[in-house]
């Protein structure tokens, strides 16, 4: 059979797999997607999306469809309290920015940059966003489609994967795992992944009950035996148990387990009706050594897993999708060399470092005793703090992140929020939709003229007030001057783009 011949094979359609297939697209490589499912998976998952991802989503313009559901999620609540809770677990009147172990003490109004916040955006919905725009840009995602055998050379990765027609040869320059915790590319490549084991059982349901009013007030609480939450969607419920992990994760998730679970947890007297969707989980948490082996990378839970509090898993794997598709279309084109993915690991690990310490961290926070009584009760009066509740919300939204790129300026590394450019009221954000970096002049426009042989994979925008600023496609600064100064934006524009195209006429 002929080999089918790509730049980038990416293994998994979800929403890391789809985001980064579209990167990369946008970029101008070929792409193939293989996925084992023959339809999304519409297992109960994310609630939400962090405000980075969010943010990754509008740079490609995928604002208004996020607006749209989140009225659909906000309706949706709302008749959920007017009947569930006309009085008692009413919520506070605030802007809440996540929660840290189940307390929901972060106030958003409080941060430093209030409007970065997460966004009410199920993962259901957003994989249909993201099918749409692979469609739309003419991605070639392959259903009911498994991964076999792999093996890579100097030149290429030959893939070997079965269907409905059944096997199919493909080679690629390289291959990319976003295929789950569990990933086969990143057990069969042999990436180390140490991490912690399971201490932790837990599920979460969409149910329906036959005293609903039992479980109230909504939201988070800890109890004698564990934590429950239930809302913000009818029906919708999790508990965590701390008696280690599940015996057989992989056994299907049944309705008399679940409905124990919920009986223990929560001291009720409640008989689930009706379960339309299950998942059994825990609290491992393990992480790639690194995030490359040659020719084969891995984005998302392939890469690095934890317990989902927080809601961080999501937005940390299409963080990392938006961080490694610019710089792979960039080695496949040929415009700049193979030693630019190495920055993707050196990037994005330390990352994952500090998000499963924080899941850890709120596991303990968790645990049914005493003494963890006494800490969390400390955790509360620091989060009333506001440095206190800054700090926890800038860890748990991520926007606090800074790469290492050597440059002292406090904003380059940094992941830039959108911007109003006055000159005309454009967003940052809206110069940013095919997938290019930005450059922001605010001084005479010697920036600009710098910047000439780099366009027009980087634009070049002349704004009327500073600082100037040179933006990747994933939203990370990467030089940054007052006034006119151009120290260092040559170096940042070849290190990151290349050596640019020579003017006309002056070849």
């Amino acid at each position: 059979m002929e080999q089918k011949l790509t730049d980038v094979v990416i293994v998994g359609a979800g929403p890391v797999g789809l985001m980064l297939a579209i990167e990369l697209t946008l970029g101008g490589a070929r792409v193939i997607v293989l996925e084992r499912l023959s339809n999304p998976d519409e297992t109960i998952k994310a609630g939400a999306i962090g405000a980075l991802a969010g943010e990754a989503l509008e740079r490609r313009g995928f604002e208004p469809a996020m607006d749209a559901e989140e009225r659909i999620m906000s309706e949706t609540m709302a008749a959920l309290f007017k009947t569930m809770a006309p009085t008692a677990g009413r919520p506070a009147v605030r802007k809440i920015g996540g929660h840290f172990s189940g307390l929901f003490l972060i106030d958003q109004t409080r941060q430093r940059e209030p409007a970065r916040r997460l966004r009410g955006i199920r993962q259901q919905p957003l994989e249909q966003m993201l099918n749409a725009k692979a469609q739309a840009l003419g991605i070639d995602v392959r259903r009911n489609v498994e991964l076999l055998d792999f093996s890579q050379d100097d030149s290429g990765v030959a893939v070997v994967a079965v269907g409905p027609d059944g096997e199919m040869p493909l080679r690629c320059q390289y291959l990319i795992g976003c295929d789950g915790g569990r990933s086969r590319v990143r057990k069969q490549a042999g990436f180390g992944f140490p991490g912690t084991d399971p201490t932790i059982t837990g599920y979460q349901a969409l149910v329906e009950l036959d005293h609903p009013e039992r479980l109230l007030p909504l939201g988070w609480r800890r109890t004698a035996t564990g934590m429950l939450a239930y809302g913000p969607i009818p029906g919708r419920i999790l508990t965590v148990e701390f008696a280690g992990a599940p015996v057989d994760r992989d056994a299907p998730v049944t309705v008399a387990e679940v409905q124990a679970s919920l009986r223990r947890v929560s001291g009720a007297d409640v008989t689930v009706t009706t379960m339309k969707s299950a998942t059994r989980w825990t609290d491992n948490a393990r992480q790639a050594t690194s995030y490359r082996q040659g020719r084969v990378l891995l984005a998302g839970d392939a890469a690095h897993v934890h317990s989902p509090f927080g809601g961080q898993g999501l937005n940390l794997g299409l963080l990392d999708a938006v961080n490694l598709g610019w710089k792979l279309a960039a080695v496949v084109r040929g415009t700049m060399p193979d030693g630019l993915l190495d920055s993707y690991t050196d990037e994005r690990h330390p990352v994952a470092v500090r998000v499963l310490a924080n899941t850890r961290a709120q596991v303990a926070l968790m645990r049914p005793d005493p003494q963890t009584s006494a800490l969390r009760e400390i955790v509360a009066d620091i989060m009333a703090l506001d440095e206190g509740n800054r700090f926890f919300g800038e860890m748990m939204s991520g926007v606090a992140i800074r790469y290492d790129l050597d440059d002292p300026h406090p904003l380059v590394g940094r992941i830039s929020g959108d911007i109003e450019l006055v000159y005309d009221e454009t967003m940052l954000f809206e110069l940013m939709q095919a997938g290019n970096a930005v450059l922001l002049d605010a001084g005479t426009g010697a920036a600009s003229a710098l910047a000439g042989p780099w366009q027009p994979q980087v634009r070049v925008v002349r704004v009327e007030r500073g600082p100037s600023l040179l933006v990747r496609p994933d939203g990370c600064i990467a030089w940054a001057s007052e006034a006119d100064a151009l120290d260092g934006l040559k170096a940042a524009l070849v290190r990151w783009f290349g050596e640019g195209r020579p003017l006309e006429g002056t070849a």
